[in-house]
């Protein structure tokens, strides 16, 4: 489990095909220099299992579902990532649950950069839409932001057969901008994101419920009650 409080920058310095996925190395010296086989340490909010240590890198591997879903597939030698280690029980959540598992990718669509601070856009993907609203949070490379602004829901009866492009913004503070990856984003990168495991439940529990009441409808006779 994790809060989306970023600890430090890392760099991946190496990456050797393992399998169908990758085993990456790198190097964090703050999340490296007690590092410990079998613990999990959240990269650009991807969670991943500690296999090998030295002072400033630690060893991961990387399964090809992983490299499959999340924008960490793209990554090269030299890529900078958000490093953050477990939550130890009993600590401060500075952020909001996040659980390392990204839901999806994003596309950084705009920046706009202010005095002392930048909004992003990022595409949304349309399945996740619903899971994420105006002033609730979302993790965007492991990092915990709260949304500023969304797109509009699509409306009915338009029309028209084009799905609209889904979006969320960000506002990130001067500490954010320097502290993680994000302050070096710019259009066309891709995010790894995450949203608020709280709306992914109801959303779950919602769909169950709709199934169910259709069961009911299909199972009760015309014009008759049960």
């Amino acid at each position: 489990m994790f809060t989306g409080i970023i600890e430090e920058i890392g760099e991946i310095t190496a990456i050797t095909p393992a399998g169908d996925g990758w085993r990456l190395t790198v190097r964090a010296p703050k999340a490296a220099s007690d590092a410990v086989h079998g613990e999990s340490i959240a990269v650009s909010g991807v969670c991943l299992t500690v296999v090998g240590s030295t002072s400033d890198t630690f060893d991961t591997d990387v399964m090809k579902q992983t490299l499959d879903v999340a924008a960490i597939g793209g990554a090269t030698v030299g890529t900078r990532v958000n490093i953050e280690k477990a939550m130890p029980v009993g600590a401060r959540l500075g952020g909001h649950i996040v659980q390392g598992h990204v839901d999806g990718v994003g596309e950084v669509l705009e920046v706009r950069p202010g005095a002392q601070w930048s909004v992003l856009r990022i595409s949304l993907p349309h399945d996740l839409a619903p899971l994420v609203v105006d002033k609730g949070s979302i993790s965007v490379d492991g990092t915990s932001l709260t949304v500023s602004a969304v797109s509009e829901p699509p409306s009915t009866g338009s029309g028209t057969d084009s799905t609209p492009q889904d979006w969320f913004e960000v506002s990130l503070i001067p500490e954010t901008l320097a502290a993680t990856t994000l302050g070096s984003r710019a259009v066309g990168d891709r995010v790894n994101l995450e949203t608020d495991i709280l709306a992914r439940h109801v959303e779950r529990l919602l769909a169950f419920r709709a199934a169910d009441a259709g069961a009911d409808r299909a199972a009760t006779p015309e014009g008759g009650s049960r």
